[in-house]
């Protein structure tokens, strides 16, 4: 299992940005013995390139925390699975004009084309997906609904999916992520955010009336978390406009301890080959 980092200058956001990289391209199936002329490296490489998650981390975390906080590594060799992880900083991975931090674009376009032209990536939408917790959940679902084109199949964990109370929040408030100026940092104006380019909904809905393809999506909380009720109304709410919906709750928080059992749902959910343990310190037979 290759984990790489690639620093990269990104246009979207005028600076060079980090980026993790989950890469089974070293994976042995097979032990290879040695010949008399030494032994034969073959890469794995699947035909067409590897399907490929992009995994958004969740708000006051950067691109190493799906690593450090669960065990995606494993479940990605398993499945033969890529796995890109970017840093959104706090900003929902929305578009921010002003500071010329394009996170939306970033996300939805220039980081799936920097990635495929790095790395051994399926240039299928049918095999490229997106997911993520908490604000990379909002952020998952959001941008894997506005760039439906790219993206087959969108995962939402713990989704900070709260687009309707965004209007009624006030700075009377000790928490700066739930108050207003944070809100309108990020959104703009708080009142105009449903029914806007940052509503989901909104997204599925101009997608279904557009007649293009629709993806398939995850929707996942835990039953001790309080963004529960959010979750289970926009799952409701995307099945009724006609999406495939998967919706899963399972006892736990707004936790790592919920989200590395979620990954692993997750993983099982996507589109791909049944898991293939590689050769590795962790199962070696003798």
């Amino acid at each position: 299992m290759a984990l790489i980092t690639v620093n990269c200058f990104s246009s979207m956001l005028m600076r060079t940005v980090p980026i993790n990289v989950i890469l089974p391209v070293d994976k042995q199936v097979e032990a290879v013995r040695a010949e008399e002329d030494g032994a034969r490296y073959v890469p794995n490489e699947p035909a067409g390139g590897f399907k490929t998650l992009y995994l958004l981390h969740g708000i006051f975390g950067n691109y190493t925390d799906w690593v450090s906080g669960t065990c995606i590594q494993r479940w990605a060799e398993e499945r033969d699975l890529a796995v890109v992880m970017p840093s959104g900083d706090n900003m929902f991975y929305l578009d921010q004009p002003a500071a010329h931090d394009y996170y939306g674009r970033f996300i939805g376009e220039e980081l799936v084309a920097l990635t495929r032209a790095m790395f051994p990536l399926s240039r299928r939408r049918e095999d490229t997906f997106i997911g993520g917790l908490s604000m990379g959940g909002y952020g998952a679902l959001r941008n894997g609904l506005k760039y439906a084109d790219t993206f087959g199949a969108i995962a939402s964990m713990s989704g900070a999916l709260l687009v309707d109370g965004v209007s009624e929040r006030t700075d009377d408030t000790s928490t700066f992520f739930q108050s207003r100026r944070f809100a309108k940092a990020v959104y703009g104006d708080p009142d105009a955010v449903a029914g806007s380019d940052h509503d989901p909904l909104w997204l599925a809905g101009r997608l279904v009336a557009s007649g293009g393809p629709l993806p398939r999506i995850y929707v996942s909380c835990g039953t001790e978390d309080s963004l529960l009720a959010a979750n289970r109304d926009v799952a409701r709410e995307l099945g009724a406009q006609g999406f495939s919906v998967t919706y899963e709750e399972a006892a736990g928080g707004h936790t790592w301890e919920y989200w590395n059992r979620a990954i692993e749902r997750v993983v099982d959910w996507l589109p791909l080959d049944e898991p293939v343990m590689g050769i590795g310190s962790g199962n070696v037979h003798v």
